[in-house]
């Protein structure tokens, strides 16, 4: 009954603005991702996970953009995704199970599993947005993206991406009505609603930028997961390096943490650019016999300590081939990751890629339970 809802509520919507109609417009785009994998793991990994110490899988990804354009300010759009696994052992950590995440009313995929295979189907995406002289309205399953960070994102309440998924572009989508009133190119207000299955505990919120002294400045505040959320992030120029930073105060009972990062990057010469950006996480814990794991796999938070430090690189060896090396450590426990890859375009539409992570630390700590991992990775857009 909830996906017909949705999609009731969307035509509906649609039946009402038929009438601004003029010249119907229908847009269709994607990309194919292929990404052959190796996940090596240590002895005592494989003994804790029962597996063999190395993992050969290939991982493909097909995601459609159909769009709509009811008129030059309305149209409907959706993103649908496709993939499926081929592993020669089963894998924890890349088979998706068929639910929704918390920021979604309903569940859109399905997947199934036999042999040696697992495929998962999903709408990533499907809203209708209304444009307006003041800004626009978007209803239905969307993108959100609140925050300034490069790595960690305190301020975007609405599903994050992980760092360490080198093999996931977008983040998922919330099911929300949003509007944003735009004031001028520096200043707009996006308020959002995000309705749960018990009304009450629905979630919902606002973030409201500008620029000051050519800084763009945002404060947010609203409710989200039955706690109250306060908090702010600015992006700017110190000299000549870009400085940026976000912050959030929860607040739910007793149980209070303020959650930022801080970070800056510099493009130290024409080829050679660098990041470095430093997280504090509030709800994480200090000790490792404290870590939630339960909440780390169902995808409720994204790391379990308080401290942490990312550094990144790129360097342009030619204007189609880059390098990028990645370190990101977990201060507190001593654990963390290296990654490196290079990147060459062999087409204005075509990619390539090779890549690995190697992930270290002391038993049980954060990153310990990561495989290193090697890929190689083809992209075509279309």
């Amino acid at each position: 009954m909830k996906k017909i809802f949705s999609v009731t509520v969307l035509f509906c919507t649609l039946f009402i603005n038929i009438k601004t109609i003029a010249q119907p417009e229908f847009e269709f785009t994607g990309y194919v991702i292929t990404m052959p994998i190796l996940q090596l793991f240590n002895q005592q990994q494989a003994n804790s996970y029962n597996l063999a110490g190395a993992i050969k899988m290939n991982l493909t990804r097909v995601r459609l953009k159909p769009a709509f354009y009811i008129s030059e300010n309305s149209r409907i759009a959706a993103e649908i995704e496709s993939s499926l696994l081929l592993y020669d052992d089963l894998s924890a950590f890349f088979i998706s199970e068929a639910k929704k995440s918390s920021r979604q009313l309903a569940n859109l995929s399905v997947v199934k599993t036999s042999g040696n295979f697992t495929a998962l189907s999903l709408i990533d995406r499907l809203y209708f947005r209304q444009g307006f002289n003041w800004g626009n309205i978007i209803i239905g399953r969307q993108r959100i993206s609140w925050g300034t960070g490069r790595v960690w994102n305190p301020t975007d309440l609405f599903n994050p991406i992980n760092p360490t998924s080198f093999y996931k572009l977008e983040q998922d989508g919330a099911d929300a009505v949003t509007a944003k009133f735009s004031f001028d190119s520096f200043t707009d207000l996006h308020l959002v609603y995000n309705p749960k299955e018990v009304l009450r505990n629905s979630n919902y919120g606002f973030r409201f930028r500008t620029n000051i002294s050519e800084f763009d400045v945002a404060i947010i505040s609203g409710r989200f997961d039955e706690r109250l959320i306060g908090g702010l992030d600015f992006a700017g120029n110190f000299f000549d390096a870009g400085v940026r930073g976000e912050s959030i105060v929860s607040f739910k009972s007793v149980a209070n943490y303020v959650h930022f990062i801080l970070g800056a990057d510099y493009q130290f010469t024409q080829n050679i650019y660098a990041l470095i950006e430093y997280q504090h996480n509030g709800a994480g814990k200090l000790s490792k016999s404290n870590y939630e794991f339960d909440k780390l796999i169902e995808g409720d938070i994204l790391n379990l300590g308080k401290n942490y430090l990312a550094f990144s690189a790129m360097y342009q060896f030619t204007p189609l081939l880059t390098f990028t090396l990645t370190e990101i450590s977990n201060l507190n426990d001593g654990s963390g990751f290296t990654g490196l890859s290079a990147n060459y375009s062999l087409s204005d539409n075509i990619y390539t890629a090779i890549g690995g992570q190697v992930f270290y630390g002391k038993s049980s700590s954060e990153y310990w339970y990561y495989p290193s991992t090697i890929y190689l990775q083809l992209e075509y857009y279309f």
